[in-house]
């Protein structure tokens, strides 16, 4: 076993990625959020399980205003910036997005990382990153990651990849420092088994095994409609997704529990990363940086 593994927490949400790599052993030293509601539920949760990261006052809010020689050293910077200026539904703007200046949020991480000099990155953002702009938008991230030194991986990911069932393809950024993007021997996770259905989670007979891709909201969504992603045929009977099924959905834990309304507490449902997803692809990052085996044995896949 290696030495324990540090990481700081960006755009860091309800926390998805703090849970993934606390399940891991590893050791959050600083996060930040600018969101009120979401302040809230994650200082609820994790102040239980990080007391020190509160204690020592880095549970930080705007990134923008981080002095990045407050923050402890730490091995893995992680995030899951902005991703609306790159979402197909949204108006995929991009960098030009300046609205709070979520389209500049990827430059931020640019910013500590260059300060910091962390032994690795892992991002997420959705899939249409890659696609943005015809590629050009992804191609800057990968050259500015490159230019600092660290390799870049990627791949497109969906939470039934890793044992939760429900579609949510995501695309997945890992690199580390003083390494070659081609001369780099990480590999991502094979993929797993579902650990369960869309009928475990509603505790009845459901329509689908895999859901929908859990969303923060939208309009129009109902059974049978294209847009739906939120109700279900469950014996018999149309059932709305609620706050117990969107954590089951998203790999929370029974306990994590949600001091906002139930509107606030589905929206943060729907902006988290999918914590089984990112847990797996973690585990394989921290083997990487202390020299262990990683996991390459492909299980067979889930059939329905």
């Amino acid at each position: 076993m290696g030495k324990k593994i540090t990481f700081i927490d960006l755009f860091a949400g309800i926390g998805g990625f703090h849970l993934a790599f606390h399940n891991l052993g590893a050791e959050c030293v600083m996060a930040s959020e600018i969101n009120a509601a979401a302040r809230e539920t994650y200082q609820h949760n994790f102040e239980k399980i990080s007391p020190k990261l509160f204690k020592n006052d880095m549970f930080k809010g705007d990134i923008l205003k981080i002095d990045p020689n407050e923050i402890p050293d730490f091995d893995i910077i992680c995030g899951g910036f902005p991703c609306q200026p790159f979402s197909q539904i949204g108006l995929k703007k991009g960098f030009a997005d300046e609205r709070d200046n979520r389209g500049n949020m990827f430059f931020e991480i640019l910013r500590l990382i260059k300060a910091k000099q962390p032994r690795a990155f892992f991002l997420e953002n959705v899939r249409n990153l890659e696609k943005h702009d015809e590629g050009r938008t992804f191609l800057v991230i990968k050259n500015k990651l490159e230019e600092l030194g660290y390799s870049f991986m990627y791949k497109v990911i969906k939470a039934s990849d890793y044992g939760l069932p429900q579609h949510r393809p995501r695309l997945y950024m890992v690199g580390f420092k003083d390494e070659k993007t081609s001369e780099s021997k990480f590999k991502f996770p094979p993929k797993q088994k579902l650990k369960y259905t869309m009928s475990d989670v509603f505790h009845g007979k459901c329509d689908r095994d895999i859901g929908f891709t859990l969303r923060c909201g939208g309009k129009g969504s109902k059974y049978g409609d294209r847009r739906n992603y939120e109700f279900y045929m469950v014996d018999g009977q149309i059932k709305r997704i609620g706050i117990e099924e969107g954590k089951a959905l998203q790999g929370f834990p029974d306990w994590f529990e949600f001091p906002v309304s139930k509107a606030n507490a589905m929206k943060q449902l729907g902006n988290s990363v999918a914590v089984y997803a990112i847990q797996a692809v973690a585990d394989n990052m921290i083997r990487y940086l202390n020299g262990e085996e990683l996991i390459t044995d492909e299980p067979d896949l889930f059939s329905a």
